[in-house]
């Protein structure tokens, strides 16, 4: 694909992603609804006609307003709405992220490198930030190329040369310019969102009972005609509620790992092709891979961003199933292959051209 093309497909996962997770705040608020707080529009009338032909009060009457679904909704969609806003800021803060400065040597060949992979991409430069610590990492973030930054350790800045810092840097690059680190940015939120529903779903449904047989409970349930002889479906949808509410977290985690890994092979490819030279990123990450310590000053949350596992786990250097299903990045064995081969291809190219 080309870079617009990769732009599009950015934009078209990131609203699939958002509608799965609309689709998931839905279904455990409307849940939460149903089987706790008793919501059954066919029966919320307060009122019933008894046997002598006078209204009295209902007291099985049923909620008729989906509170639940509403507030899900809006947590979710608030979340996503302030990490458009605000995303880039706060996880800029809790990296301890500082601006570079053209005092320090090292800090200023950063800042030229980013305004020279800036224009080699066609885009305005991005705030260049130095995180405070001594492993080898980095990672961008913003919500599109104008508030868009690129942040790198300490650590990595004393131990790559100029072409090797060049490549990390025009991998990052390659996100911002992809739009991957919106992408990113909107997947952590929703992550966030999803694991406090279900937490307080999970929590509030301790103290209910359990659908019985009739379709009806003293706590969860109405009592009233419309749910009767429902008792089996209600019981399979109780339970299918119930199992979401517990890997809901666990499932969108997998999604927002499997999203991770596919646009690191893709801004690995996208580097090098902005700096005409796949070995000076295939070093940097020898380097980074040969750094096992973990990058303490980025928690979990951002390790999806970085260009590599930040809790310095061995499960990339691992190919199967698990490694498919658990890590944030595919293994760096791969990623630094696919870049050698790409250099002989070039070289290769370069060969022929010459000799025709």
């Amino acid at each position: 694909m080309n870079i617009f093309e990769q732009q599009a497909s950015n934009r078209r996962m990131t609203a699939f992603i958002m509608a799965a997770f609309v689709a998931l705040f839905l279904f455990i608020g409307l849940g939460f609804d149903f089987f706790k707080l008793n919501f059954n529009p066919a029966a919320a009338s307060r009122y019933t006609m008894n046997s002598s032909g006078y209204y009295e009060v209902n007291t099985h009457a049923s909620q008729p307003i989906p509170y639940g679904t509403i507030l899900s909704l809006l947590v979710g969609l608030g979340m996503a709405a302030n990490s458009m806003v605000n995303g880039p800021a706060m996880v800029l803060k809790s990296t301890k992220a500082r601006r570079a400065v053209s005092a320090d040597e090292k800090e200023k060949q950063f800042v030229n490198i980013v305004e020279e992979m800036s224009t080699a991409a066609g885009m305005a430069a991005p705030a260049a930030y130095v995180v405070p610590d001594p492993d080898l990492n980095a990672f961008a973030t913003g919500t599109n190329p104008s508030n868009s930054v690129i942040a790198v350790t300490e650590g990595l800045l004393g131990s790559l040369n100029r072409e090797e810092l060049q490549g990390v840097v025009a991998h990052e690059m390659s996100h911002i310019r992809n739009y991957d680190m919106r992408l990113m940015t909107v997947t952590a939120a929703l992550l966030g969102a999803i694991g406090l529903i279900s937490d307080f779903a999970g929590r509030s449904m301790r103290y209910s009972k359990l659908p019985s047989g009739s379709g009806s409970t003293s706590s969860s349930y109405s009592r009233g005609d419309s749910k009767k002889g429902l008792g089996p479906l209600m019981l399979i949808l109780f339970v299918l509620w119930i199992l979401l509410v517990v890997l809901a977290p666990i499932l969108s985690r997998l999604l927002a790992m499997a999203i991770s890994r596919e646009r690191e092979y893709l801004a690995d490819a996208s580097g090098a092709e902005l700096t005409r030279n796949p070995l000076s990123l295939a070093s940097a990450l020898e380097k980074i891979r040969n750094a096992v310590v973990p990058t303490y000053a980025i928690n979990n949350g951002v390790a999806h961003m970085c260009i590599t596992d930040p809790r310095g786990s061995l499960i990339e250097e691992k190919i199967g199933f698990a490694a498919d299903l658990f890590a944030t990045h595919p293994p760096m064995e791969k990623r630094i292959l696919a870049l050698k081969v790409m250099a002989y291809q070039n070289s290769r190219g370069g060969t022929a051209g010459n000799s025709v």
